[in-house]
């Protein structure tokens, strides 16, 4: 007995019509009649009744369908837990590590769109050295942020060149100009991330600083969001250097370095894992990067995610 014609003959009691049966599984009328026939013979029973005016199952075929659904089912939910272990289709696993930075969003609606087969999209919210732990114990397919100490067992690629600024309050003296030298920000105080989440954003800041001639202020404190950083700035007590692609947040505004600086965004994925999943992700990453000229050193247009498909299927 074969799944095929287990398949056939539910197809066929579904639609109790031969010719509609064999147009539902593209095959012809005489095919799909000879692998119900087959099925009969090594079943040793009749499984349908069948006259120039209808098609009927026995009561043996009324007992096998049953039983064919329940094995039918089983077939698809283990091609499933299969296919989720190796990541090659069905389902992606992707970390953000701020759900304040818009370029996962972006990238994903355009992976929805363009590879509907990825019926299921999981998201977590980690920083880089979660998503690197996730990445090498096989529990994410796909993570995001600045490849600057990665392990052998993560592989990465810049998407994204990010042009980087500095959110202020509306009342702040610097809250109408266009942009900021970085040497101006030697007499502020920064407020910095976790160290545990995002260590390597951290250090581009300070190297930054450091180029410009002056070491950073630190808050005494660190927040785990943008979000949270955003009420101490808001608050008077510190600013915070956040890449152009984060949201707006209310009373705040986002100020450009004058001297053009851009945070290098890679997709993290297993170096020895990538799979279709992976490269679906990949793919559309590079169309938005050439389209909406994210690897390009020059001011970011606006993204907004509902224009995001449209532009790339035309």
């Amino acid at each position: 007995m074969e799944l095929r014609q287990l398949r056939y003959f539910v197809t066929l009691s579904e639609e109790l019509h031969f010719g509609r049966a064999a147009a539902r599984e593209h095959i012809v009328q005489s095919a799909l009649s000879q692998q119900i026939q087959r099925l009969e013979r090594e079943l040793r029973v009749p499984l349908v009744e069948r006259s120039t005016h209808h098609v009927r199952l026995t009561a043996a075929g009324t007992l096998l369908l049953g039983e064919a659904r329940l094995i039918l089912s089983h077939v698809d939910r283990a091609a499933a837990a299969a296919r989720t272990m190796t990541g090659t289709d069905a389902v992606l696993r992707v970390a953000q590590g701020d759900a304040s930075f818009d370029t996962m969003p972006v990238v994903l609606a355009a992976v929805r769109h363009h590879h509907p087969e990825l019926v299921e999209v999981h998201q977590v919210e980690a920083g880089v050295p979660e998503q690197c732990r996730l990445l090498a114990q096989g529990r994410l397919d796909v993570g995001i942020g600045r490849a600057s100490q990665l392990p052998d067992e993560v592989a990465s690629e810049v998407i994204r060149l990010d042009r980087l600024g500095v959110l202020v309050a509306a009342e702040h003296p610097w809250a109408h100009r266009h942009a900021v030298p970085l040497t101006e920000l030697a007499g502020e105080t920064l407020v910095f991330a976790d160290e545990s989440r995002a260590p390597e954003f951290n250090e581009y800041i300070r190297e930054l600083c450091r180029t410009a001639g002056f070491a950073a202020t630190p808050y005494p404190g660190t927040v785990h969001s943008v979000l949270g950083a955003g009420r101490l700035v808001r608050d008077g007590h510190a600013l915070v250097c956040v890449p152009r692609s984060c949201a707006p947040l209310p009373g705040l505004r986002w100020i450009a370095i004058a001297e053009p600086a851009y945070y290098p965004w890679s997709l993290l994925w297993r170096a020895n894992g990538e799979t279709e999943a992976v490269r679906a992700i990949r793919c559309c990453a590079r169309v938005l990067g050439e389209r909406l000229g994210w690897t390009s050193r020059r001011e970011p247009e606006a993204v907004a995610i509902a224009p995001v498909t449209a532009r790339l299927a035309g």
